[in-house]
């Protein structure tokens, strides 16, 4: 086996002296004819010789190869065939010694590749569910109140941008349907508000106990200052429900932002082996590391695969449907290169590397925020509370201006705390990244 070893090596040697002898005479034969008399005889005398060389080295790689057995030649002593008690004993040898050997194995294998085995042959046995969505009954009766309605406005101007937004945001509606929700909750908002006129029309609501009291003034004078809560939430949930998907596209976008970069240099290790363009984005699905843009490779996969769009028709649909500005440019990025036949794995790099750099200083800009932010929690929630506490208890003592017991003074400055600290903890929870 050793002595085949040899042979082996020698052989290798021997095919890189020829290939060497052969690129030699290559360059000499480019330059025989851009050359004087003198140094073309010189340069044919040098192929000449290189010839030889190269005819030596043929002949010693036939006395190589004649040298070397693929088989093994048959024992002429060879003994007769053992008997099966024989053959089990060394059968149960060989299992026991292959058994030690993979025991040793196991030992040398490290720690980080022994835990991604167990992992890869959890994922094998993995079996997919079938998640069914069943059909929600509050849809349902909005559209059998409002369906035919919708569809009259629906291709209205002021709806027009809310169909986009529905598609950018994922929500799983129709632009019809969600106009059919929005119009039911209105109406069901619009009944509440009455009722809520109606209370406040007779009774008020106190910070002390009881909590609840009737109103002691003129009836007329109380359905002025309360006549807009029949118009404020009818038409603040209107709104609300308006901007709804406006509002999960900008959230969808920040976080297929902050994604971008990461995937974008996963990608472009991808494309550096060559690979056919679709299944990079099967790829990055399969790793499961990126949530939002998981979803829109997985509809570009299926554009291509269950509608029959062709890769770059595909992309440039869903450039044209994409919540992030980034992800969209990305995306025209590669249909264009791919459709002109540049080179994909160098578009990935320049963009990784662009990507990676609006990443950072989105970063250094949210940490300056977060110092900003801090300050100004310091300032409004810590000292202008005491501040507050004290002009009233001023005004408590020395009698000027409206006067508040000391249980309304601390209902005041702890409703005060807590409606800034709530209101400060929803922007920073928006702010924040979540990457």
């Amino acid at each position: 086996m050793k002595e085949g070893g040899n042979f082996i090596g020698a052989l290798k040697d021997n095919f890189s002296k020829i290939k060497k002898i052969t690129r030699e005479i290559s360059s000499l034969s480019e330059n025989i004819g851009t050359s004087n008399k003198d140094e073309n005889r010189f340069i044919s005398s040098q192929i000449s010789s290189l010839k030889v060389s190269l005819r030596e080295a043929n002949d010693k790689t036939l006395e190589i190869l004649n040298k070397i057995y693929l088989a093994k030649p048959l024992n002429s002593n060879a003994q007769k065939t053992p008997l099966k008690k024989d053959l089990k004993k060394e059968v149960s040898h060989k299992h026991k010694s292959s058994s030690k050997i993979l025991r040793l194995l196991r030992k040398k294998i490290p720690e980080l590749e022994r835990k991604t085995i167990k992992r890869l042959r959890k994922k094998g046995k993995e079996t997919k569910e079938e998640k069914v969505k069943e059909a929600s009954k509050y849809v349902w009766i909005a559209n059998k109140v409002f369906s035919n309605f919708s569809m009259s406005i629906v291709d209205n101007r002021i709806f027009r941008n809310l169909k986009r937004d529905l598609i950018k945001a994922n929500l799983q509606f129709i632009p019809s349907n969600y106009i059919s929700v929005i119009l039911f909750t209105t109406l069901l908002s619009l009944i509440g508000g009455f009722f809520t006129f109606l209370f406040f029309l007779f009774f008020n609501i106190s910070p002390m106990l009881p909590i609840i009291i009737p109103v002691n003034e003129n009836l007329l004078g109380r359905f002025l200052k309360v006549f807009w809560v029949l118009f404020a939430i009818p038409i603040g949930t209107f709104l609300m429900m308006y901007f709804y998907p406006w509002l999960e596209k900008k959230s969808i976008e920040n976080i297929i932002d902050q994604e971008l970069p990461f995937a974008t240099i996963h990608m472009s290790a991808i494309a550096g082996s060559m690979i056919d363009p679709s299944k990079i984005f099967s790829i990055i699905i399969s790793t499961k590391e990126y949530p939002e843009l998981e979803k829109k490779f997985t509809k570009l996969i299926n554009e291509v695969h269950v509608y029959g769009y062709d890769l770059a028709s595909a992309i440039r649909n869903m450039a044209f449907f994409s919540p992030s500005t980034k992800l969209s440019e990305l995306f025209n990025g590669i249909a264009t290169t791919i459709t002109s036949g540049g080179d994909l794995a160098d578009f990935f790099d320049k963009r990784a590397r662009s990507l990676l750099f609006e990443h950072r200083i989105e970063r250094e800009k949210q940490i300056r925020a977060a110092e900003t932010f801090m300050d100004i929690y310091i300032s409004v929630v810590i000292a202008a509370p005491m501040i507050l506490m004290l002009l009233l208890i001023m005004m408590k003592v020395s009698g000027l201006g409206v006067s508040f017991s000391t249980g309304m003074i601390t209902v005041i400055i702890v409703s005060t705390v807590s409606v800034v600290n709530v209101l400060f903890l929803s922007f920073l929870h928006m702010k924040q990244p979540k990457v």
